[in-house]
């Protein structure tokens, strides 16, 4: 029998697809739109800044793994938190997610719209967006294995320009320093401009650089051995993204290790492109940048189409048209059709600075429920009854929430304000709908 027939979602995926589809959520090319802006911040110390935010994530990418590992459904910080604190405080971490998986594929819709525009300004913004938006909810109707294929491509591909750029980038700095140019400490600590106030400042920028890790979670219905994979690839993608940003923002800041002298820190790594590379990595990273897009638009589509589908199917939100599933596909295809909708409704409306701000406000509330419900499962409730360990059960979950915490607090007021009312929003929902039976997780 069709496993979508029955209410399940297929299990298809693997690990390495839920890998890659972290990957191409966060994107590899992750610390790209904030290099400028980081080292203007850690004054040249973006390199240790991603270090630090990696070392933080990856707390919180175990608590997650973790959590999977004892409930392997659908449905992420929604899941984790309903079980642990209840249905009501569940909704609450789903909503959060909501608002948070609903603004990346309208971030990348409004950078790849206006990309293309800048290539052919003949073709109004409008169409672009609509474009884009359609590409994203096709590829996702059409099943989670051709997302996890087109991934694969998009991965490999933005990965061949990121080598394309480390080789160029070491070539640069062996002819310009010779070998032990190639070799500096400076990325990570330069005494005469290191403060710790200003690598904390910037660390919570560099945060920006793993947000949507924990969307591999959302895809646990759809892995043959989801106790196995998804924790191991939650923290994986961390870690790999980690890495691969590291090695990027080093050579960077070795070929151009002047901060001061950015242009404009929002475009500075496309200047360190081209005095690296020439104008054919510049033009070839501006393609990356597109694609990336793409990838993580159809990511967070595919990821916030599971979350409200694991709510629809537990009745916190109606039924028929979130809980619906294609008997054909397996895919909660009215979900993906009105995630796309109201992506180009953003794409439209809310300016691009606001919608990433946006971003970390449901991104980290909903990281700090999942520390948290980490905590009482394994602590308090001593989940599958083993015995307590302080390490692993209070000091790394509580440490993850701490920075998440840290991070929330220093948003912007006006995302602070434009959250608070989603978040009541939300609240209000939850006490004015008819009640319902716990949600069998």
């Amino acid at each position: 029998m069709n496993e979508a027939s029955d209410g399940h979602l297929k299990r298809v995926l693997t690990t390495r697809d839920l890998i890659i589809y972290g990957l191409v959520l966060i994107q590899p090319i992750a610390p790209v739109g904030i290099f400028g802006i980081a080292c203007n911040l850690s004054q040249g110390h973006v390199a240790s800044t991603i270090m630090l935010a990696m070392v933080a994530m990856s707390l919180t990418a175990f608590s997650y793994g973790r959590m999977a590992i004892m409930f392997p459904a659908a449905g992420s910080a929604y899941a984790y938190v309903g079980e642990a604190f209840g249905a009501k405080p569940g909704f609450l971490a789903g909503w959060a997610m909501f608002l948070d998986y609903l603004i990346i594929p309208v971030i990348n819709i409004i950078y790849g719209a206006l990309t293309l525009q800048r290539l052919m300004p003949y073709i109004p913004y409008s169409v672009w967006a609509t474009l884009i938006a359609l590409l994203m909810t096709i590829l996702n109707i059409r099943g989670v294995k051709t997302s996890a294929r087109v991934n694969t491509v998009l991965l490999a591909v933005m990965s061949v320009v990121i080598v394309w750029f480390v080789l160029l980038a070491a070539r640069y700095v062996m002819l310009s320093h010779g070998w032990s140019g190639l070799f500096s400490v400076k990325p990570f600590y330069d005494p005469t401009t290191f403060h710790w106030s200003s690598i904390a400042t910037a660390t919570s920028l560099a945060a920006l650089t793993y947000i949507g890790f924990d969307g591999v979670t959302t895809l646990a219905e759809e892995v043959k051995d989801p106790k196995h994979s998804v924790p191991l690839a939650t923290v994986a993608v961390c870690l790999l993204t980690g890495v691969f940003s590291v090695i990027e923002v080093y050579l960077a800041q070795l070929v151009w290790p002047d901060y001061s002298t950015f242009g404009n820190p929002e475009t500075a790594f496309m200047d360190v492109t081209l005095r690296a590379g020439g104008m054919m990595l510049f033009q070839a990273m501006g393609v990356i940048l597109l694609l990336a897009c793409l990838g993580s638009g159809m990511a967070g589509q595919a990821g916030l189409s599971r979350l409200l589908y694991s709510m629809g199917r537990d009745q916190v939100i109606p039924a028929r048209f979130f809980g619906y599933l294609n008997p054909t596909t397996g895919i909660p295809t009215y979900n993906v059709i009105g995630i796309g909708a109201l992506g180009l409704l953003g794409a439209l409306f809310i300016p691009y600075e606001d919608a990433a701000e946006l971003l970390n406000f449901g991104a980290f509330l909903a990281f700090m429920g999942v520390n948290a419900a980490t905590i009482r499962e394994y602590w308090f409730r001593q989940a599958h009854g083993r015995p307590r360990n302080l390490l692993l059960d209070v000091l790394l979950p509580a440490g993850g929430f701490i920075f998440c915490l840290f991070i929330w607090f220093s948003l912007p007021t006006p995302a602070l304000i434009a959250g608070g009312a989603w978040t009541l929003l939300g609240v209000a929902y939850l006490f004015l709908r008819r009640p319902q039976a716990k949600p069998n997780i």
